[in-house]
């Protein structure tokens, strides 16, 4: 499991385990938050092909599906 700091994933890169499209590195693009600040969701963005999708944080802790940097 991959340890997180959801206040500090702006801009942080990642690589899918598993890609599809070959769509393998993706760029932390903006971060969602509550009223409090707490950060529910992030955009990630494929640097192949400058898709988008939008998923929760927690998403990003599985260690089957993403690795944290560019590999």
């Amino acid at each position: 499991m991959n340890r997180i700091n959801p206040q500090k994933l702006q801009l942080s890169k990642w690589t899918a385990t598993l890609p599809h499209n070959r769509e393998k590195h993706f760029l932390v693009t903006e971060l969602f938050r509550d009223d409090e600040g707490t950060v529910l969701e992030v955009e990630l963005q494929a640097v192949l092909s400058k898709r988008n999708q939008r998923l929760p944080w927690q998403t990003l802790q599985d260690d089957s599906h993403w690795s944290m940097g560019w590999k």
